[in-house]
């Protein structure tokens, strides 16, 4: 489509690859409700995912009133192997829609940069999981991080002419494959500014996921539940032959309590923080905050990879996989999973199948996850300053914005407050 100039059609083709999994995802929720729907009370009734056409994506952008960014990765087609493209990515696609409906189309050539998409990812993904390598110094942040000027100057300098200039309006980007990485917050523009400080960034994992998101927020509202919950450092359960335990994380205590302080209600901790008390627990709750270890191929039960790290009782080992969460019916706002990695999964043509696709498909239209492991103090006075100004203005894009910036402030390394992304609705 690309090829023939029909820019628009070839956006819809996008789009129809991107929906597929979580299609499956959402199909395996439907199979696993045994019970008629109608005999279910508190159950919301599952949006339908059907194949998005342009009017429908003008549709979306409109109702979203955010300007969507899509991402498309193109392969060497010279290079297949067992029936799959398997080459060097040369080319990237972009597709910008305002929310007008006015659809425009970028190309970038992948192969006048330097170095390779798949290794600039990878090089900020290991700079990112250095913990010890953190710099204080403003300057040499600038110095450290020449890769985040690197991916800028391939994503955004493209369309940077496209993108809105008031600091308020949403850019949502619909990443691709390894591009879910990217923390697009952190990206430094040639002015030595990060994308955070000129826009309020938001991921979906495509269009039409959007649209689907919009759906469970409609009937999120029509529930009204008012409660929250809020896990910090449950009792570690053991991972591994012979079983270990995992380390338990003090920051993630006291974060629990400064935001069950803020909030006014109380906190799940220790051996109180069951798999059971927790999952009992969210299915009544509006706002879930779960501040524990989040892992991905390290546990692996069931064909979702992901777990959340909850406190073991006699009946269970204490990890809440994704796999049990796609089955859960939830109603709640919205999903903080404070924990490391938790933004990571499988990574497939369209995207993280891992816990924030579960959550989405379980019925949670907002989740806030992590694509690294933050160190404790910068993340406390993140989500504090996110809560404090959440409560003010329930725009979440916009609080995890404001999030940023002061913590970034007191802690100017991006390592320390670029790590967290709204998926979904705001």
């Amino acid at each position: 489509m690309v090829a023939q100039g029909k820019h628009e059609e070839a956006l819809e083709i996008a789009e129809r690859g991107r929906a597929r999994a979580f299609a499956e995802l959402l199909s395996r929720r439907v199979s696993s409700s045994s019970a008629p729907k109608a005999a279910q009370k508190n159950e919301a009734i599952i949006p339908s995912l059907a194949p998005v056409s342009i009017a429908d994506i003008r549709r979306i952008a409109k109702q979203q009133n955010a300007v969507m960014v899509e991402y498309s990765l193109i392969a060497d087609p010279s290079f297949i192997g067992q029936g799959k493209l398997k080459g060097e990515f040369i080319k990237l696609y972009i597709w910008v829609v305002q929310p007008s409906g006015a659809i425009a189309f970028r190309e970038v050539d992948l192969r006048k940069s330097d170095v390779s998409i798949v290794d600039l990812v990878a090089d900020i993904r290991s700079l990112f999981n250095d913990a010890n390598g953190i710099v204080r110094d403003p300057k040499e942040v600038l110095e450290k991080y020449g890769e985040l000027k690197q991916l800028y100057a391939v994503l955004i300098q493209p369309i940077q002419d496209l993108l809105p200039k008031d600091v308020n309006t949403r850019v949502i980007f619909l990443p691709q494959g390894l591009l879910f990485l990217v923390p697009f917050a952190a990206l430094i523009n040639p002015k030595d500014q990060f994308l955070i400080e000129k826009h309020t960034v938001q991921i979906a994992p495509a269009i039409q996921v959007l649209d689907f998101t919009h759906q469970l927020r409609q009937q999120v509202k029509k529930v009204d539940l008012q409660e929250v919950l809020i896990v910090g450092n449950p009792t570690m359960p053991s991972l591994g032959n012979p079983p270990t335990q995992l380390i338990p994380l003090l920051g993630a205590e006291k974060e629990a309590k400064a935001i069950a302080s803020l909030l006014n209600t109380t906190f799940l901790t220790g051996d109180n923080a069951t798999k059971v008390e927790v999952v009992n627990k969210m299915k009544s709750a509006r706002f879930v905050h779960l501040a524990t270890h989040g892992l991905l191929e390290e546990y692996r039960k069931g064909d979702i990879p992901g777990a959340i790290a909850l406190a073991p009782s006699s009946t269970d080992d204490g990890f809440l996989t994704a796999s049990e969460i796609v089955t859960m019916q939830l109603n709640a706002e919205m999903v903080v999973l404070s924990a490391c990695k938790t933004g990571q999964g499988l990574l497939t043509g369209d995207g993280v199948i891992g816990l924030s696709r579960s959550l989405i498909s379980a019925g949670v239209p907002s989740v806030v996850v992590s694509l690294w492991a933050v160190p404790d103090e910068p993340t406390a006075l993140l989500m504090t300053e996110f809560y404090k100004k959440f409560q003010n203005d329930p725009n979440k894009a916009q609080a995890i914005r404001h999030a940023m910036l002061a913590t970034k402030t007191k802690y100017p390394d991006p390592l320390n407050w670029a790590a967290f992304t709204l998926i979904g609705e705001n």
